[in-house]
């Protein structure tokens, strides 16, 4: 398949009329279909690792097959548990006007959902909404990062053996092909990347009144409470900062927390990092950043904190090119570029909170974040933070763990996304919910017809309306 503009048009017209000739698979189909898809997933792990790891230059075996393999199977796993159910119609009340009549929901599929993936973790973004797109009935265009070459290659390899060209189609291509992809007159687009982007995504979607659900990002804050202990919660947000070397869109952005705790948090984190990585620069299972832009990132933003008064702990520069361990920064303040951007690194700003008021006004005062982390044991503090603080998600005494729940939905509020592809409210996402009404032969429905002002009439009005002056 070339990835042109032309090649774009000519897929989108083959599964249009695939979805005109089957427009609504049956529950055999789509179960068959996921199968497929699992048993590819399971065939192609190994070269699907290894692609990866070479777009990136050096990520974690480990890593990849746990969130990009592994998460994809789980969640086939769990929709083929459930999907009989979601796709039962659902009964609904009438109103009392209507009594003795039926209602019900019937979840049909969109038919063509476009879904562009971005580069962090190309292959659970690609196939994670296919997962669900599959399940609910439709046809699959994916278009693939420019910076994930190898990725898409095999992806597209993998799925050419499982589906028909008018069923499932990857693509890969530079800006001026996503441009094309996201202005086609799909039925739904599901996008994962930054909010700058997912704005352009939006608008070009917004052409053909195409409905969108947008994984974006945004500063995920980790709330430590006085409650808390510093090394269970440093083990952790150590974690959460060198998975894949913090290019993750819900790692720990920032941390609040108590100033007299800080010292200890930051020792304790840098304990925890040495503990899983003693040497980063050698250790193959530590996740190199994916491009010379993103490492050189890292350094211009520790040297503006740094000329702004910031102190900068780490072990070390790493290999001085792609390889950077975990750097915390204390002293912030709101004028460090480490505060205004997110991250998408190993830093890790650490800054002084008091109290759970303190907190709060500090992130809502922010843009919406993709992900809050909550650690302590104090039930008042997580009760206002999970009534009070829109995020797109949150775990309470860990990082990132509520995304690995299939039957949870995963996406953003605000400037960190919009809807989300997976569990039950992905499968209605990517369903159109057909409201049916079925008339009895028996019911009277003409004594709302014309001409008006019959007994009836007049009694149902005085009984809904009341009777008027």
């Amino acid at each position: 398949m070339n990835d042109t503009i032309d090649s774009l048009t000519a897929v989108l017209d083959k599964q249009r009329a695939a979805c005109l000739a089957a427009p609504f698979p049956e529950l055999a189909q789509r179960r068959t279909d996921l199968k497929a898809l699992r048993a590819a997933m399971q065939r192609y792990q190994d070269q699907l690792t290894e692609a990866m790891s070479g777009d990136f230059g050096r990520r974690s075996t480990f890593e990849c097959k746990m969130l990009d393999v592994l998460g994809p199977v789980l969640q086939i796993d769990h929709a083929l548990s459930n999907l009989k159910r979601w796709m039962k119609p659902q009964r609904r009340k009438t109103d009392l006007l209507f009594l003795g009549n039926s209602a019900k929901v019937v979840y049909q599929p969109k038919g063509v959902v476009g879904v562009i993936a971005a580069w962090n973790f190309p292959i659970i973004e690609a196939v994670g909404p296919l997962v669900t797109a599959l399940a609910a009935g439709n046809r699959v265009m994916i278009k693939m990062s420019e910076f994930s070459p190898r990725s898409t290659e095999v992806l597209r390899r993998m799925l050419a053996e499982v589906f028909r060209e008018d069923q499932v189609a990857v693509f890969g291509g530079g800006v001026e092909v996503a441009q094309a992809f996201a202005a086609l007159q799909f039925d739904h687009i599901v996008f994962t990347g930054s909010p700058a982007i997912g704005r352009e995504i939006m608008r070009a979607a917004s052409a053909n009144l195409t409905p969108v659900t947008l994984e974006l990002g945004g500063k995920s804050p980790a709330i430590i409470s006085h409650s808390a202990s510093i090394e269970a919660v440093a083990r952790s947000i150590a974690h959460g900062k060198a998975f894949n070397s913090g290019q993750a869109c819900v790692a720990p952005d920032y941390v609040l927390m108590p100033a007299e705790k800080i010292d200890e948090f930051a020792a304790a984190a840098q304990r925890a990092f040495q503990a899983m990585y003693p040497n980063p620069v050698e250790d193959r299972e530590y996740t190199s950043m994916a491009s010379d832009r993103h490492a050189n990132r890292v350094r211009e933003l520790l040297e503006d904190a740094t000329t702004k008064g910031a102190t900068v702990i780490s072990r070390g520069e790493g290999d001085g090119k792609r390889i950077v361990p975990l750097h915390i920064v204390t002293g912030v303040t709101p004028d460090m570029r480490i505060m205004r951007e997110e991250l998408f690194n190993p830093i890790l700003p650490v800054l002084a909170c008091e109290s759970i008021d303190q907190a709060i006004g500090h992130v809502t005062a922010r843009p919406r974040p993709l992900a809050l982390y909550y650690y302590g044991s104090d039930s008042g503090e997580l009760k206002r933070l999970t009534r009070d603080v829109h995020a797109g998600g949150m775990t309470v005494n860990d990082w990132a763990w509520h995304v690995f729940q299939c039957d949870l939905p995963f996406g953003g509020s605000g400037n960190s996304g919009i809807g989300s592809w997976r569990g039950p409210e992905g499968f209605r996402a990517l369903s159109h919910a057909k409201s049916v009404f079925t008339k009895r032969p028996w019911f009277p429905i003409g004594l709302f017809r014309p001409p008006y002002g019959n007994p009836i009439q007049r009694l149902t009005m005085k009984i809904f309306l009341g009777d008027i002056e």
